[in-house]
């Protein structure tokens, strides 16, 4: 019998073992399941819908839509010439007499939802479902601006203050201590009084308006900043950023600011709501956008020296009511959405 030897039966048993295929698991990375745990929020993807359209109507819409103008006046029936003739026998010979009369009518007033008007129109005569789409665009533009500025200013006065503390958090603090206590509304109407005074024109006051609001309403973002860095600056990996010399501004804006962004975006998107109302809310106080441009604030304004319009034309101001409806539960819905999403514990 032949001798085996043990190196022999060790190739026998490498050439006869099957190796197992290697199992590969695919992680997940942050961003898509930020994105994953959003879309499986039905009210997240209802108020996306809502943003969207708003923005497709507003934006779009004109363009689409080109009957009417935003400043437009429906002037088609506001004169009617009636011909009137007249005989007469003088001398056995008969004369007529043709006379002309100009009656003023205001049919293109209040008109009733029709064909050549889908929501009819206002007081003014212009086309209410135009002003509606332009309306849109100055809510929307005002309302992202000021947010957009609203969170540079607190990213980066709220960074700061949280990262170097002592006197300059001290200092930046006790400022937005007194931004938060000056009285809003009464400024506000100081304010639209002088742009009155010297002749701006009313399509850009709301611009300068909302530039006064950026400044007093940065202080809520510049305090969400400095909470979370002073959470955030005795972390292993600042000691360690610390230790291989990055600059400041390194620090704060490439280690610091990203860790905030979730809380900064939600913020954000609540704010929106927000912004849209307080737009709203200073076109209604006659202190926006004024006559003849439009804004859904302006737009309800009406209601508020003519009880007639707010009781037997709905068709005026119900839809730009709707249209703020839509565009506060819309960026609410995703704020919410958002924060789910971004939230660390969620498992599902």
């Amino acid at each position: 019998m032949e001798e085996i030897t043990k190196n022999e039966v060790m190739e026998d048993t490498a050439e006869t073992e099957e190796v197992p295929h290697e199992k590969t698991v695919r992680l997940m990375s942050p961003t898509r399941m930020v994105v994953r745990r959003f879309f499986r929020s039905k009210l997240s993807i209802i108020g996306l819908i809502m943003v969207v359209s708003l923005f497709l109507f507003s934006f779009v819409g004109p363009l689409v839509y080109t009957e009417w103008g935003e400043i437009e006046l429906d002037e088609s029936g506001k004169t009617e010439y009636s011909i009137s003739e007249t005989t007469y026998t003088v001398n056995g010979e008969e004369y007529t007499v043709r006379q002309t009369t100009e009656k003023t009518l205001k049919d293109n007033f209040l008109a009733p939802p029709s064909k050549e008007h889908i929501l009819g129109t206002d007081n003014e005569g212009y086309d209410i479902f135009v002003r509606l789409m332009y309306g849109g665009r100055i809510s929307l533009i005002v309302s992202f601006i000021a947010v957009f500025l609203i969170t540079i200013l607190g990213v980066i006065l709220g960074g700061i203050a949280g990262f170097f503390g002592g006197a300059i958090d001290n200092i930046i603090m006790r400022l937005c201590d007194i931004l938060i206590c000056l009285p809003g509304v009464p400024i506000l109407l100081i304010i639209s009084t002088i742009l009155d005074a010297s002749g701006i024109d009313a399509k850009y006051r709301i611009y300068l308006l909302m530039i006064y609001l950026t400044f007093i309403s940065w202080p809520g973002t510049a305090r969400l900043v400095r909470g979370q860095i002073l959470s955030l600056r005795e972390q292993e990996y600042m000691v360690a950023a610390e230790a291989m010399g990055y600059s400041t501004s390194r620090k704060i804006f490439k280690h610091l600011v990203p860790n905030v962004m979730p809380q900064l975006i939600v913020q954000m998107s609540l704010s929106l709501g927000s912004m849209i109302l307080y737009e709203a809310t200073l076109s209604y106080l006659n202190l926006g956008v004024k006559a003849p441009y439009a804004a859904w604030g302006t737009m309800i304004n009406i209601i508020s020296t003519n009880q007639d319009i707010l009781q037997n034309h709905l068709n005026v101001w119900v839809p730009a009511g709707i249209c703020i409806v839509i565009a506060v539960l819309g960026f609410n819905f995703i704020g919410d959405g958002l924060r789910d999403a971004l939230d660390p514990k969620a498992r599902r």
